[in-house]
């Protein structure tokens, strides 16, 4: 979402900032998009099934021309995609509009409630109700802002709430819960939106706002209080951020994740500078005082949970847990006062890690959010904060975050040898062969591009796939899994090599398809496990070291991806790169959009 609220000397044209900020958002996905606009008593809503371009071409830009408005793209989740389910989202009158990012719990009770006072509701949305809310507490004689307020009170459930009026034309009123929302704060300008892309041209000035604010902006002013009342003072949350235009412009690509992809050299290389200036003692003081340490993430972050366990227990012989953030309630029983909880987000707003890492405090256990944005809610809310320096990453498909999410575990792993003195490890090789990982990622990126292709090529009319490796592969491998299920719509499944016999090679038959991560453990193990899957007449492609690459391994793969020479950390970092790049060549050569897979959305708030 969008909304912004200009100044009446400002010559900025109201449709062109929402063209443009909508387009911004298109990385997120969505199925339909609608704009909402004061001009003069009345409010201009035009919204629809499609994308930003279609909807909105043919609206003449003079006639629009107000000083509030918001916008919306949408996924479908309570409702079908359709024109009356599109937000903005009116009350009775035609006068209140609203947009909304997040789910009502309680909508039905609600709209039982309105119902009964004679609301008629026009979608089967859960959002429509906080409008008619809104509506029915003004029917009162309440003003617009008390309310909005009323309203939001008697809302349960995640939300990001923009809402104008025309009672209140040069005003847009916010609400925010779980979902995330920041202010932009611009000259004779001020924006809401649910991150800074759609307004990253106009300002570098950002206020991300907590958990139960609520409040407006004009053009010249923010007014935030929070959720008993008490008035914050908005000038002293003001941040600057660090990130151009360019930094979320293609830059020539394609795509976004093609960008993201081929910027990984950089991504690494800022990580670890990134890390280097952090003073993370107490982190480290934490880890080695906890009495057990468990590792939360979604989705790729998940994944990075998985290989910074099998770190811990392989590198200092800690024992460590992952758990998939959304499956956290089922272990935190088990969570004890004096228990590490590490949550890994790229936004720091991915709910279910936010959630965790929250449940996990009520149970007295210290939190340490790993993330890409310092500034988010996960960051705010954790004990302590490691922050990595990706950079802005749009696709929806994680790619550069997943390498330095990797690094960044690993570089924690090594420090904290170094601190408890561990002997398993030399702890100075280690760091050197993290830092090595962005000379190593532009020689993978080199090798990948050709052969990746040539992978894609294979894939293309599959309907499934398996990815394989052992011990620190089995994570790198379901990452490349669910890459290629992300962006490709190929079924893909990643599991230990050693499984097969268990049940998964009843399915291989003449050229199934089976991809090998092979990081360098178990020689003899992963060319047993090439073996019997070329004995059923599979395809097989391994991605190992070029000095790993001989035997039954070279023997029986129809293509080898020879990765350079490199220290362990540099191909537990960088072994996902050919990975990532087998996805995008697939989703190309389908003819897909990797930017924009369907059903899927993001939520970029670097700051």
């Amino acid at each position: 979402m969008i909304g912004f609220v200009k100044g009446f000397n400002n010559t900025l044209r109201c449709l062109d900032i929402l063209r443009e900020g909508l387009k911004k958002l298109e990385y997120r996905g969505y199925d339909s998009v609608g704009i909402a606009v004061v001009v003069d008593r009345d409010i201009i809503v035009v919204k629809d099934v499609g994308v930003v371009d279609d909807v909105i071409q043919d609206i003449d830009a003079l006639s629009l021309d107000g000083y509030a408005a918001i916008g919306h793209t949408r996924w479908a989740t309570h409702g079908r995609p359709s024109k009356e389910n599109a937000h903005p989202h009116m009350d009775c009158f035609k006068k209140i509009a609203l947009v909304h990012n997040g789910v009502i719990e309680n909508y039905i009770d609600l709209k039982k409630l309105l119902s009964g006072e004679s609301h008629v509701f026009l979608s089967e949305t859960d959002t429509e109700v906080v409008v008619h809310l809104i509506e029915h507490f003004k029917r009162t004689g309440m003003g617009s802002f008390e309310a909005f307020k009323k309203a939001i009170s008697m809302v349960r459930g995640s939300y990001a709430i923009a809402a104008i009026d025309v009672d209140e034309p040069n005003k847009i009123f916010f609400a925010r819960n779980i979902s995330p929302l920041v202010i932009g704060v611009g000259d004779d300008i001020n924006f809401v939106s649910s991150d800074i892309t759609p307004f990253i041209r106009y300002t570098d000035k950002v206020i991300v706002l907590n958990d139960g604010e609520i409040g407006y902006i004009s053009s010249d002013r923010v007014y935030i209080e929070t959720v008993d009342g008490r008035v914050v003072d908005a000038s002293l949350r003001v941040k600057t951020i660090d990130i151009s235009v360019k930094d979320v412009e293609k830059r020539g690509y394609m795509h976004y994740m093609a960008k993201e992809i081929m910027e990984q050299p950089y991504a690494l290389a800022q990580t670890f500078s990134v890390l280097q200036t952090q003073d993370i003692s107490q982190i480290l003081k934490t880890l080695e005082e906890a009495k057990k340490i468990y590792i939360v993430g979604a989705g790729s972050s998940y994944h990075t949970s998985l290989l910074g366990a099998i770190s811990f227990k392989r590198f200092l012989g800690i024992d460590v847990e992952a758990l998939i953030a959304s499956e956290f309630k089922t272990a935190s029983r088990a969570i004890r006062w004096g228990d590490v909880v590490v949550g890994i987000s790229q936004s720091g707003e991915t709910i279910d890690t936010l959630l965790a890492l929250r449940e996990a405090r009520e149970k007295g256990a210290k939190t340490i959010a790993v993330v890409n944005n310092p500034f988010s809610t996960i960051a705010r809310e954790a004990d302590y904060v490691v922050s990595m320096g990706a950079g802005p990453e749009i696709a929806v498909a994680a790619t550069k975050t997943f390498t330095t999410q990797v690094l960044t575990i690993l570089y924690i792993v090594a420090k904290l040898g170094e601190r408890i003195g561990s002997i398993d490890i030399n702890h100075k090789a280690m760091l050197q062969g993290i830092k090595m990982s962005y000379e190593i990622a532009q020689k993978a990126l080199d090798i990948s591009i050709d052969n990746s292709k040539k992978v894609a090529y294979r894939l293309a009319d599959k309907h499934s796939t398996y990815y394989l490796g052992r011990l620190f592969a089995v994570p790198i491998a379901m990452e490349g899994a669910l890459k290629l299920k992300e962006v490709a719509y190929i079924h893909a499944e990643a599991y230990p090599a050693g499984e097969s016999k268990h049940g998964p090679i009843a399915l291989i038959e003449k050229d199934f398809p089976v991809i090998f991560i092979y990081i360098g453990f178990l020689d003899e193990a992963i060319e047993s496990n090439i073996e019997e899957m070329k004995a059923r007449d599979a395809w097989v492609a391994t991605i190992a070291s070029e000095d790993m690459i001989y035997g039954s391994i070279a023997r029986y793969s129809d293509i080898a991806i020879k990765m350079p020479r490199a220290p362990l950390e540099a191909r537990l970092i960088t072994y996902a790169i050919p990975l990532q790049l087998i996805a995008y060549s697939t989703s190309i050569v389908k003819g897909i959009d990797p930017d924009k897979p369907r059903n899927l959305a993001k939520t970029v708030t670097v700051i």
